[in-house]
């Protein structure tokens, strides 16, 4: 049986998702019609309306329903920027490309885009957002915790620096749910991303979520649906999923630490020269960004596949490429972050599965080493 530890990529199907996801598709049913099926589907929707809201510490009609991730952080800036009247964005080097692709579409189109530089940690610089933010306002995207290295970013302390200087803050929390208690309050966002993949519900749905009393304007047009903000008929069966696992809270997170932290002393006791990346910061309990020198991400990744284990070599969202990590080299790594590797753990891991992969790696060290020896 093989293992899976790339739960940052996406995590498998939990079966409570399953179980909600099939009494949708049984339902059927638009949630804009008026008639008994068309309500009942809307009832449906909002239960998992206030399911999602619920788990990010929110209310329901501040919770905007998307496609995903990816259009909730695309919904955030565009439609951030336009309902502010800001005419510039701030985007710390670390984050996901669902954040830096359409940064860079805005700059074409002339909006300032600034870059905020991450610590040696991988943390953002605070003195150079208080810097950047003296120039004047502008809308700041900080990810809650960085999908790479697990390190979780000074989101609240930006928020304040932020909303001193009149601007809006934008929180991409899409790896955050399930990992770490998130409070939309407490963090002090304008607008937070959740997707529901991350935690063990379905592909295809995920959340943009408006606090402060911020506005939001549509980027896509069509019917009035989420009132307004996101037109196109809800994917019902993807939702009602979402808001199972949304209930379900967290995984269980001290028993992750200690798999993941037992797990990295075991490579530690392998390869004393192993770079654990963010190791010196708060990170998510259950991943693990490290690097060997001179074994490459690539070689590791493919190594431990035909094992049967599954990882990655960072971000899944480059079409299937193995490339150089951007957050790795933001953080200073150089050369280290071609030989760096994910290791993800998730609601359904366990001692087993960290000790095959450990072995695995392991082993495929040792015959790298045996070569260049």
């Amino acid at each position: 049986m093989s293992v899976y530890l790339d739960h940052n990529a996406t995590s498998p199907l939990r079966p409570e998702a399953k179980a909600a996801m099939l009494a949708a598709l049984d339902l059927g049913g638009n949630p804009s019609s008026v008639h008994a099926s068309g309500r009942a589907a809307k009832a449906l929707l909002e239960n998992a309306r206030e399911q999602v809201a619920a788990a990010a510490g929110a209310c329901a009609e501040d919770v905007i329903f998307t496609s995903g991730g990816t259009e909730a952080n695309n919904l955030a800036l565009r439609g951030g920027l336009a309902a502010a009247g800001l005419t510039r964005l701030i985007v710390s080097a670390a984050e996901h490309d669902s954040v830096l692709a359409p940064a860079k579409a805005l700059a074409k189109e002339g909006v300032r885009v600034d870059t905020l530089p991450v610590t040696a940690d991988g943390l953002a610089d605070l003195d150079a957002l208080t810097a950047a933010m003296a120039e004047g306002p502008a809308l700041v995207a900080l990810m809650l915790a960085n999908n790479e290295t697990g390190a979780i970013q000074p989101a609240a302390e930006a928020a304040e620096i932020v909303h001193a200087a009149g601007g809006r803050l934008h929180v991409d929390a899409a790896q955050a749910l399930g990992r770490m208690e998130i409070s939309l309050a407490g963090l002090g966002a304008d607008t937070l991303t959740l997707s529901a993949h991350k935690a063990g519900g379905p592909v295809g749905a995920g959340a943009l979520v408006l606090g402060n009393g911020a506005q939001i304007s549509r980027i896509q047009h069509g019917g009035g649906h989420e009132r307004g903000h996101r037109a196109g008929t809800e994917n019902l069966p993807a939702i009602a999923g979402f808001g199972a696992v949304a209930e379900l809270g967290l995984w269980p997170q001290a028993e992750l630490t200690r798999l993941r932290d037992d797990m990295e002393a075991a490579l530690l006791a392998a390869a004393p020269d192993v770079t654990i990346f963010a190791r010196g910061a708060g990170r998510l309990c259950n991943t693990s960004c490290f690097a060997a020198p001179g074994f490459a991400g690539e070689t590791q990744v493919m190594a431990l596949d035909l094992a049967g284990v599954a990882v990655s070599a960072g971000a899944a969202c480059s079409s299937g490429k193995v490339s150089r990590s951007h957050v790795l080299e933001a953080m200073g790594a150089g050369e280290l972050s071609g030989c760096a590797i994910r290791v993800s753990l998730g609601w359904n891991t366990t001692e087993e599965d960290v000790a095959r992969f450990a072995d695995a790696w392991r082993a495929a060290h040792d015959r790298v080493k045996a070569r260049a020896a």
